[in-house]
């Protein structure tokens, strides 16, 4: 039985359209907004969309968490949308995390949304659900009206401080080289965070900020009370479509420049870069061995490897990764045989896992977790939550992380500067910058 009520409507301006529905979901409690920027790329299922107050919802711990969101999905039978924090791994492969947080967000939560509406092309859909279908036309209105909200939100001035010293973390990156050495493994993701405390944000304002610099592909926003996900996300999880499962891991960093010429060198020496390309392989192998644990045999293929995209900010080295599975297989079932993603974690995943819980000082949370959703159809479309600033509002607590991948080849100098380069969009938009980004990137 269709639970929701559908309507359609065209749209003349919907750029202007799209910037109205932003604003106007700044007076829910709950809410996930998910954001393509019109960035063409393959297996892409709308350009934005939103989802707002809760009908039902799942909010828990990591314990038995993937076991309760199965549970959870398979009784919905709806869209439900959400995230899962990097912790959850202690439910995959019974480890702990005791590492700092100070965020305080659940390790899992989704949540069943009376109002969902996306935007596909020219056409805007409300997907409502029948108890409050009767307020389409109404909040269509409302949208169109362009009201501004009128709550002011007092910013305070961010000192934004390292959790890991510069020469601390050069100390900890040769100790993840000397596992390599070892041969305990071959790569590892390491992180390290950047936060200000007994501050505050417009949560609204500087993701609207730092979608505007970024225009990432897999963009989320997502408030649920007084925590917060700002997510400018170049990188794709994992998505299912029917019966293909789509991977697209990024490993290769380079920074961009204004100079055309010299911007062009720059991604041609990067698809060139044998370090890059090593990391890149490396968690192909390992996403490749993820997806056959539920995949039909023979079907898991790499359709792209170590290709080159460009976004504002940044060149990146990504592949894609697929595989076809059965009818019957669970989607929650895929997302538990591969999380956490490879790309933030290494190889061999676990032994990766164990060394960078024991070398990172702070819990990731749902830093290096995953933002998206459920259909009604056991569909499923996640991002990697990368280049994000999480913010807890009660608690005035702003903090954005990076990691870079330590392979052999690594020297710490160079993984340094990598996380620098990664942090510079949020620590724009943090401190309000006036400097043209690329300008400041350079």
């Amino acid at each position: 039985m269709n639970q929701r009520t559908v309507r359609t409507f065209s749209i003349d301006k919907i750029v202007d359209f799209k910037q109205y529905l932003f604003a106007w979901s700044q007076q829910f409690e709950t809410l996930v907004w998910l954001d393509s920027n019109n960035y063409k790329q393959a297996f892409s299922s709308f350009d934005c969309a939103l989802a707002v107050e809760e009908f039902t919802a799942i909010k828990t711990d990591y314990q038995h968490a993937f076991e309760k969101l199965k549970e959870y999905q398979t009784i919905t039978k709806d869209y439900i949308f959400g995230y899962i924090s990097y912790d959850v791994k202690n439910d995959v492969e019974q480890m702990t995390s005791n590492n700092l947080d100070e965020l305080d967000f659940a390790d899992l939560y989704f949540f069943q949304p009376q109002k969902l509406i996306f935007i596909k092309g020219t056409q805007v859909e409300f997907h409502y659900l029948k108890m409050v279908a009767d307020e389409i036309d109404a909040d269509f209105k409302e949208i169109k009206q362009g009201l501004q909200p009128t709550t002011e939100t007092k910013k305070s001035t961010l000192e934004i401080k390292l959790r890991i010293p510069k020469e601390q973390y050069y100390t900890k990156v040769a100790k993840v080289i000397e596992h390599i050495k070892r041969g305990d493994i071959y790569e590892a993701n390491f992180c390290q965070e950047f936060y200000a405390e007994n501050s505050t944000i417009d949560p609204f304002e500087v993701y609207a900020h730092l979608n505007d610099i970024s225009t990432p592909p897999f963009g989320a926003f997502l408030k649920m009370d007084a925590h917060y996900v700002l997510s400018a996300s170049p990188e794709r999880y994992l998505k299912k479509e029917d019966t293909k499962v789509i991977s697209q891991p990024i490993k290769g960093t380079a920074k961009r420049v204004t100079n055309k010429m010299d911007d062009e060198k720059i991604a041609v020496d990067l698809s060139r870069d044998e370090k890059e390309r090593a990391e890149n392989v490396m968690i192909v192998d390992l996403v490749r061995n993820d997806l056959s644990k539920t995949a039909n045999i023979g079907t898991v293929k790499v359709e792209e490897l170590c290709k080159i995209h460009s976004f504002k900010q940044v060149h990146q080295m990504i592949s894609t990764v697929v595989s076809e599975v059965g009818e019957k297989m669970h989607p929650v079932e895929i997302l538990r045989s591969t999380f956490p993603m490879g790309s933030m974690t290494g190889a061999p995943k676990v032994s990766a896992m164990n060394i960078i819980e024991n070398l990172e000082v702070t819990k990731r949370g749902v830093y290096s977790g995953a933002v998206g959703y459920f259909t009604p159809e056991n569909d499923f479309d996640f991002n990697v939550v990368i280049r994000s600033i999480l913010y807890n509002e009660e608690k005035k607590y702003v903090s954005y992380s990076v990691g870079s991948a330590i392979t052999a080849k690594s020297t710490p100098e160079k993984e340094y500067e990598e996380c620098l380069l990664k942090a510079k969009a949020m620590k724009f938009v943090l401190t309000n910058a006036k400097t043209p980004v690329l300008q400041v990137l350079e």
